[in-house]
């Protein structure tokens, strides 16, 4: 009997030695693939955007347990390319204004585009493409540190050699798309 339980631990010490060698293997292809390990990536967004890992899951579009998987190394990588894009989605969010000094408002608003997106990756390594948004995701951006008046009055200045950029800045301060 004591022979049994020895040939059992060893099959166990065997097979725990397997998965933690796998576990090294996938983090170090999401270290190749994604510059460093999803987990770490995941964990500042949990913090950034003071929410659990489970609503991150949600925004993402990937269940729990698969989040946790590759969080933890169990799982090399995310098979979604929509998921990896909401993904650089909400780390960009992360640099906006309202989201870094933790407004509430604005912290909720972020996850939300990022949930309602359907993004799509672009070709050549390019950065994710978000179809919905467009330029309206730059206005706030812009009202906040400029009020209507003098982006309207800046517009006017650049509208010569730079229509294009006016005409942005003009909606920014009207706050539509017309």
């Amino acid at each position: 009997m004591r022979f049994r339980g020895s040939a059992e631990k060893a099959r166990t010490g065997g097979a725990k030695v397997e998965e933690q060698q796998s576990v090294q293997r996938n983090l170090a292809l999401q270290r190749q693939w994604y510059g460093e390990p999803l987990g770490d990536r995941v964990r500042r967004l949990i913090v950034a955007f003071r929410t659990s890992q489970a609503h991150i899951a949600e925004v993402l579009g990937i269940s729990g347990p698969m989040l946790s998987q590759v969080m933890s190394g169990r799982r090399a990588k995310i098979g979604n390319p929509s998921v990896l894009a909401r993904l650089v989605m909400l780390e960009r969010k992360v640099l906006m204004p309202g989201v870094a000094a933790g407004e509430s408002e604005a912290v909720a608003q972020a996850l939300e585009d990022v949930r309602c997106s359907r993004p799509s990756l672009a070709r050549e390594n390019n950065p994710p493409v978000q179809r919905a948004n467009g330029e309206e995701s730059a206005w706030p951006v812009l009202r906040e540190v400029a009020r209507p008046s003098e982006l309207e009055l800046v517009a006017e200045l650049i509208d010569g050699d730079y229509p294009a950029l006016a005409e942005l800045l003009r909606r920014a301060a009207a706050g539509d798309s017309a």
